[in-house]
């Protein structure tokens, strides 16, 4: 089995490597990709030097399966020449994410979608991938009729640049700005740019549109407001549920601590809630703060953390390849 990482020497690209290494994908050859500046350098696998090819010699190489995690306008374009040469690509971007000929996958949900002719296979938005893990079971259950989501985001969302900015202002040096504002001290109500027609910012945009895709619910209504917030490690979420169904709160515990890779943490009387604090570094999604709405019949609140770059990038990516490799659908 040869992976190619391309984006390798980025912050969600070193994660896929170190997600790769603990979960011991059988890989027998490692490839990783990155800019032009970093050809010819090396990166370490499980104790060994790999060095750093390009785009073009990494299809050449023909890797069974390519996991991308380099930006949009460099998966439109190398992508599809990676599937053409029968690598099976998964992409971390926004590019393939509404192609209706591209699965939308978080495996827990609906990996039992694809075949062996999905060559290029979207890995959903980072705050998206949490929300889904919590809404699915309970839309089986109870029926969604309508979602209120915002978001409280890391830095880490946006990059390495974006962790110097917190990091310069924390300790008080001249940085260069990512955000137009400083985000130390702050919260921006400003993830991704501002689409024009809608008003709202496609990281907004993204969490109304893809859960229906991966939750195969086209008619189910869910609006967003996302913020970033001086964090640097975990995604927070604020969600509200109007269902179809009334529901039991006990149950509503149980569905959800039943959920494979969500973790339920919910006890006011001992202050256990989720925390971005917490999150960090683990593959879990955890809920907790799960209540009625006493304004809405039928509605529930609740508040979902998750680490963006592992299960919100990294793990959930990894995971698709295992279930890839597991039901022979590549190699």
């Amino acid at each position: 089995m040869r992976i190619a990482v391309v984006g390798a020497t980025g912050m969600v690209g070193r994660v896929m490597l170190q997600v790769l290494e603990e979960r011991n994908f059988p890989i027998t050859e490692i490839i990783p990709v990155a800019s032009e500046r970093s050809i010819g350098k090396t990166i370490e696998y499980k104790e060994k030097e790999y060095k750093i090819v390009s785009m073009q010699d990494a299809v050449e190489m023909r890797p069974d399966i390519a996991i991308f995690s380099a930006g949009g306008e460099t998966s439109k374009q190398w992508a599809p020449k990676f599937a053409e040469v029968g690598t099976t690509v998964i992409d971390n971007s926004s590019a393939w994410r509404m192609d209706p000929n591209c699965p939308l996958i978080v495996p827990e949900i609906n990996a039992d979608i694809l075949t062996t002719n999905d060559k290029i296979i979207a890995n959903p938005n980072c705050s998206t991938i949490q929300l889904v893990m919590v809404l699915n079971p309970l839309h089986k259950k109870y029926g969604i009729k309508r979602v209120v989501v915002s978001t409280y985001q890391s830095v880490t969302g946006t990059g390495k640049d974006a962790v110097e900015q917190l990091n310069g202002e924390i300790e008080g040096r001249d940085v260069a700005k990512v955000y137009p504002y400083q985000i130390f001290k702050n919260a921006l109500p400003h993830c991704d740019v501002f689409d024009e027609e809608t008003g709202y910012t496609k990281e907004e945009l993204k969490l109304t549109r893809e859960p229906r895709k991966i939750m195969r619910v086209e008619e189910m209504n869910i609006t967003a407001t996302a913020v970033r917030v001086p964090v640097q490690g975990g995604h927070s979420e604020s969600v509200n549920i109007e269902f179809e169904n009334d529901f039991d709160l006990g149950e509503v515990r149980k569905l959800l601590a039943e959920q494979e890779g969500v973790i339920v943490q919910d006890n006011p009387d001992t202050n256990t809630y989720p925390m971005a604090f917490y999150s960090e570094g683990k593959d879990d999604v955890f809920v907790g703060r799960i209540r009625r709405d006493l304004s809405q019949p039928n509605a529930l609140n609740c508040w979902i953390v998750a680490d963006n770059l592992r299960k919100g990038a990294a793990t959930n990516a990894v995971q698709i390849a295992e279930y890839l490799v597991k039901h022979k659908l590549v190699g």
